[in-house]
């Protein structure tokens, strides 16, 4: 049965092969290929997009930020458009964005995971997150999971 996956930053970075952060590169690539295979629908989530490009604007070689900074506005709109295999999630509206925003406080209180007791959810995560919960509203009978390389996002995976 195919599965609703939203792609954390960990994952695009390997998907877009960004120096310095695709040391997993070959693994995800495989297993992104056999997701695809498999059916499953993908999501692009806008903090993803926003992650990536602040990865991609600390790379110490201007050509290099040049050409990642290319090919992430190249791919981001062929996901806008359809042309990949995943899709950018929605733009939540003025409202939605300031429910997300009214629940930060107590997000930042969580640790992200037990060997990260010192750290709290961040925004871009806690967007992900919404987004995830969204799409368990949106499907109940569908699996859906966040595919990260971090234990904190991995553990947000619903199956129906």
């Amino acid at each position: 049965m195919s599965a609703i996956v939203l792609l954390d930053t960990s994952v695009y970075l390997n998907v877009l092969d960004v120096p310095g952060f695709n040391q997993d590169c070959a693994a995800v690539l495989d297993e992104f290929e056999r997701s695809i295979r498999a059916g499953d629908y993908f999501l692009l989530p806008l903090a993803s997009v926003w992650e990536t490009g602040n990865h991609i604007a600390d790379l110490t070689d201007g050509q290099t930020r040049r050409r990642f900074g290319e090919k992430l506005v190249a791919d981001v709109t062929k996901a806008f458009k359809g042309d990949t295999p995943y899709r950018a999630t929605h733009f939540p509206d003025r409202d939605e964005f300031l429910t997300w925003l009214s629940d930060f406080p107590n997000m930042v209180m969580h640790s992200k995971t037990t060997k990260k007791l010192r750290e709290g959810i961040s925004l871009a995560d806690l967007s992900i997150i919404k987004e995830w919960q969204r799409n368990c509203s949106l499907h109940p009978m569908t699996r859906v999971r966040i595919w990260s390389l971090d234990d904190d996002l991995a553990g947000y995976d619903r199956q129906p």
